[in-house]
């Protein structure tokens, strides 16, 4: 048994995986996420400050949800957080278009698809003479 103490409240609780964070604190978290999304439904141009203000949520919680892609602000906002890569602007995510297709084609590089060989017929021809026969 894990038991650890929220991250949050201090609370003991068991701890299966994920963040550090008691199942209470985990749902009060997610209707915080509710009230947050539909805010910026609702407003659309508004900024991370004004989101803050008006759902008394930390800025860091809000760039968190941005990087998991669960929060994305329209163009005309002006919220842009930073690619963890190349430093340039993005609207949600970890990383810009171009990095991610830069990683993918690296990694498709890297991971080059084996080639299959063909049986030699042959062989299969060597291998029938040296089986064993029951009559």
């Amino acid at each position: 048994m894990n038991v650890v103490n929220c991250r949050k409240c201090g609370k003991l609780y068991n701890h299966i995986s994920g963040p550090n964070i008691c199942p209470a604190c985990k749902e009060a978290l997610e209707q915080k996420f509710q009230e947050v999304k539909e805010y910026i439904r609702e407003h659309r141009d508004c900024g991370i400050a004004e989101v803050c203000e008006a759902c008394d949520v930390e800025p860091s919680q809000i760039q968190n949800w941005i990087r998991q892609e669960r929060l994305e602000f329209s163009e005309n906002s002006g919220v842009k957080i930073n690619c963890e890569h190349c430093g340039a602007p993005i609207t949600t995510g970890r990383f810009c278009e171009k990095c991610k297709k830069e990683m993918s084609d690296n990694l498709g590089s890297v991971l080059q698809k084996p080639q299959v060989n063909k049986p030699d017929p042959s062989a299969a021809k060597q291998t029938d003479r040296n089986r064993m026969r029951f009559l």
